[in-house]
């Protein structure tokens, strides 16, 4: 028996002097993504590898976890505030239980355009967010994937003015505003997992649902052009595991992370107009709202005030107007 252990690890230390030194130091940084790898926050992930593993010349080595494989986003990003888990990429709405801070980016018609969605997640209000989740979430953000506005969709009349939308059900998030938002103005918004909605539609337990990648249009018939919310995913890091990583390291992964974001954003203005293309495709009827600006002021004059509070104060509101040129 002796024998046998002496020779195991005689041959280990061989093993050890053959090996080249990058295959000793190979580091493995695991992200944790809550939706599927072809979905937004995947492709952003994928980039991320890609860059991460360029540029450290295959020493670090980045596995990706896609689809709430490592749990809930609630719970990634609690072991990522831990240590357990290096990196998530999760949405505003889970920040915001943690941070609330973060659900500011759910006020309807403050974000009006894509160059306000970059102007949210870089430059000052980039740093203002990271800042905010290192000092109340224990985490940093390394990159944001941008979705989009969220879209609606229905299957029993075009939604082209206000009128058009009371009486709807529609399917929205489990989110406070996002209800206060649809109530507002006048549809009847029904808060429903994802994973109910497509059968619920199906089924004719909802007219509606709204989201920014145009889903389950095989069972819609309309679609709106609506720019009421931005919906963006944070990539965070826990600031316990960013302090133990090398100077070179963390250089590396703070690159990737802006790189990506980068890429993501051009990316996605491409794919938003073949979603669009792919839906006339299919005969489906297409419209933009003909008096969003009364949407926007009903959302402004209803909704706003009822969530300062909750949101950190409406200095946070007062933050990202300011430095995306409207206050």
């Amino acid at each position: 028996m002796f024998r046998k252990l002496t020779i195991l690890v005689t041959s280990m230390f061989l093993m050890c002097l053959i090996l080249p030194q990058s295959a000793l130091s190979t580091q493995s940084i695991n992200v944790g993504i809550g939706e599927l790898l072809d979905s937004d926050q995947g492709k952003l992930a994928q980039r991320f590898k890609e860059i991460v593993e360029e540029l450290s010349e295959g020493e670090i080595n980045v596995q990706l976890f896609p689809g709430g494989t490592l749990g809930t986003e609630q719970e990634m990003v609690q072991n990522v505030r831990s240590g357990v888990l290096d990196v998530a990429i999760v949405s505003t709405g889970t920040l915001a239980s943690f941070v609330p801070h973060f659900a500011a980016l759910h006020y309807p018609y403050l974000i009006g355009s894509k160059d306000d969605a970059i102007r949210v997640t870089t430059g000052y209000l980039g740093s203002y967010w990271n800042d905010i989740g290192k000092s109340r979430g224990g985490f940093e953000i390394l990159g944001w994937a941008h979705s989009g506005f969220r879209y609606l969709t229905n299957s029993r009349r075009p939604v082209c003015t206000l009128e058009d939308i009371k009486g709807l059900k529609i399917r929205v998030p489990q989110n406070r505003i996002t209800l206060a938002t649809f109530t507002a103005w006048g549809a009847k918004p029904v808060p429903m997992a994802w994973e109910e909605t497509y059968t619920s539609l199906q089924q004719g337990v909802i007219d509606g649902q709204e989201a920014p990648y145009l889903p389950f249009l095989e069972v819609q018939k309309f679609i709106t052009q609506a720019h009421y919310q931005y919906k963006l995913s944070p990539m965070v890091i826990g600031t316990g595991t960013l302090a133990k990583l090398g100077e070179a390291t963390r250089n590396i992964l703070t690159r990737a992370g802006l790189e990506a974001q980068q890429y993501h954003q051009v990316h996605k203005i491409h794919e938003a107009e073949n979603a669009l293309q792919r839906a006339r495709d299919m005969g489906i009827e297409i419209c933009s709202l003909e008096d969003e600006d009364t949407w926007k002021e009903i959302a402004r004059e209803k909704v706003w005030p009822q969530f300062y509070d909750s949101v950190g104060g409406k200095l946070v509101i007062d933050t990202i107007l300011l430095n995306i040129g409207k206050l």
